[in-house]
């Protein structure tokens, strides 16, 4: 966890590194399988390579993938104002900050590390929260930043972009893979090795993905002092999220496990499934930290 005066979260450090041990151990089976294969080592260096640029042109791509523009402090000076506040208080550097236009009421950070990352907020969520309860919300979004969990999630989903690159196109790599006997099984045993990578690396992202924005909601809550703000603004999101067009939904759904709230009806998403906890959850736990900061909600 990066050195700030957002709370340690122990819990999520050890979720943090267990995800990132099995996910690396993944790694190397994985890719001591495809070497083997040597048919198949065109598109292990085309998906490494894809691999890298999504980790290291992340915050890019997560901002162009939402139509999100870098704004100034001039073009959004309250939008500034409250991050440059923010970040003094939680003494860390400071994100880019962006806006996506779009109805859908929403917000999520990215980016590498603290110092190459960035903040983007949703037009409909700035048209829908008061200023406090927008407040919250950065302040969630910055402990994701702060926390580190943005890299490790963006690393863990590389491993399941080069399985799933595999599971769809390594026939194509794969055809000249048979022996002279017309022996497929090498590829074969490749291509189920690529479907259960992908569904570990599913798993081992979901449950960090709904562990992490619990820390956050904790994290934001003890940085601003008053987790109602940050309630309130989950309830109203949480609301109107089905009142969004199914379009705009899942037009969004690639970046919906960086959203601060799910871009999907909660009617459709298995608990094992689900990128982010029950809202009864989040709001049970920030009444907690209601109760110990005396903010009641």
């Amino acid at each position: 966890m990066a050195r700030t005066r957002f709370r340690p979260d122990a819990g999520l450090s050890r979720r943090m590194f267990g995800v990132s041990l099995g996910l690396g151990a993944l790694y190397v089976a994985f890719g001591a399988i495809l070497i083997a294969n040597t048919n198949l080592v065109l598109g292990l260096v085309i998906v490494l390579g894809m691999s890298w640029g999504q980790w290291y042109f992340s915050d890019k791509l997560a901002l162009r993938s939402m139509g999100a523009k870098v704004v100034t402090p001039e073009q959004a000076p309250e939008l500034h104002a409250m991050i440059d506040r923010l970040c003094v208080m939680a003494d860390m550097p400071k994100p880019t900050v962006a806006v996506a236009v779009t109805d859908m009421p929403n917000a999520f950070a990215t980016g590498r590390t603290p110092s190459h990352s960035a903040v983007c907020v949703t037009t409909g969520i700035m048209q829908r929260l008061d200023a406090d309860e927008l407040e919250g919300v950065l302040a969630h979004e910055l402990a994701h930043v702060a926390n580190r969990d943005v890299s490790v999630m963006t690393v863990a989903s590389s491993l399941g972009l080069l399985a799933g690159f595999i599971t769809r196109w390594g026939l194509y790599f794969g055809r000249g893979g048979s022996n002279r006997n017309g022996n497929n099984l090498p590829f074969i045993a490749v291509f189920l090795v690529s479907m259960v990578v992908y569904f570990i690396s599913f798993l081992l992202t979901r449950a960090l993905s709904r562990y992490r924005e619990l820390s956050a909601d904790r994290s934001g809550a003890y940085l601003t002092g008053r987790p109602s703000k940050l309630a309130s603004a989950l309830t109203k999101i949480s609301g109107d999220m089905s009142r969004i067009p199914n379009k705009d939904l899942r037009d969004s759904q690639a970046l919906s496990a960086f959203f601060f709230a799910p871009a999907i009806s909660r009617a459709s998403a298995g608990a094992l499934m689900a990128t982010h906890p029950p809202l009864e959850q989040r709001l049970a736990q920030l009444a907690k930290v209601g109760a110990e900061l005396s903010d009641p909600i």
